[in-house]
């Protein structure tokens, strides 16, 4: 009865002040604008979390923000896997802005962190799309990759996965994709070592053994190759800058 009593006295209080939530309707067209890719769409649609409509779940505003900002995510995790994007993939970007959005220490903090999420997931789903062009050996490939990139991939394991021959497959992947089966690899280690040296403390050696590199020189010279500067350098850049603005600790 107590939680009846408490949901009677919001319902009263809402219609008192003429509160309103967001048309059910907009909020289920921006989610599928996103599970679509449709950065367009989704920017038409885009709602910044300071405006009426939002509801109050707490009486702290950046709190509030806080709470509907990872509501937001959960719903967007949970659509664009429903549309196609690997399950791990999306929480564990889920997990990347949770974490940014739990050390916002003001308001503009978190509004910017909604919108570049916003972007972050379509072009995800933007990126999920193209790749479901791919004939299905090569998809099998893709998704082995991503899920094993901390183990060692031979092309007799992606053969396996795709059931076809090495050759065949090493053949229609470049054709496919652009690139060979191993540069293919090794962008998305470096990728991978991108985000764990942004939102991580582990140092280059740890990455570079994690991510299956067979020294830590040769890690830095694959990583170096593709984004131009050395693995130390890159966190120096960009660990920082990634992190909401935070003021002293109070």
């Amino acid at each position: 009865m107590e939680i009846q009593n408490e949901l009677a006295k919001v319902e009263f209080k809402n219609r008192e002040y003429l509160i309103n939530h967001i048309s059910y309707d907009r909020e289920m067209a921006f989610y599928q604008s996103i599970g679509n890719g449709d950065m367009e769409e989704m920017k038409r649609l885009f709602m910044p979390l300071n405006v009426e409509g939002f509801g109050k779940l707490s009486d702290n505003p950046l709190r509030n923000l806080k709470y509907h900002l990872i509501i937001t995510v959960a719903m967007i995790t949970r659509y664009v896997i429903e549309a196609g994007l690997e399950m791990e993939a999306a929480y564990n970007l889920s997990d990347i802005y949770i974490q940014k959005v739990d050390l916002c220490r003001d308001e503009e903090s978190v509004r910017k962190i909604h919108a570049e999420l916003c972007e972050a997931y379509v072009k995800r789903m933007q990126a999920c799309k193209k790749r479901k062009l791919y004939s299905k050996p090569v998809s099998q490939c893709i998704d082995f990759i991503y899920d094993n990139l901390h183990d060692k991939i031979t092309l007799d394991d992606l053969a396996k996965a795709a059931c076809v021959s090495t050759s065949y497959i090493s053949k229609l992947f470049h054709s496919e994709v652009g690139i060979t089966i191993a540069q293919y690899i090794q962008k998305k280690r470096v990728e991978a070592a991108k985000n764990l040296l942004v939102f991580t403390e582990y140092s280059v050696s740890d990455i570079s053994n994690y991510l299956q590199f067979s020294t830590e020189s040769y890690f830095i010279s694959v990583f170096r190759k593709f984004t131009g500067v050395t693995p130390k350098k890159y966190r120096e850049v960009h660990y920082r800058s990634n992190l909401p603005h935070n003021s002293e600790e109070e």
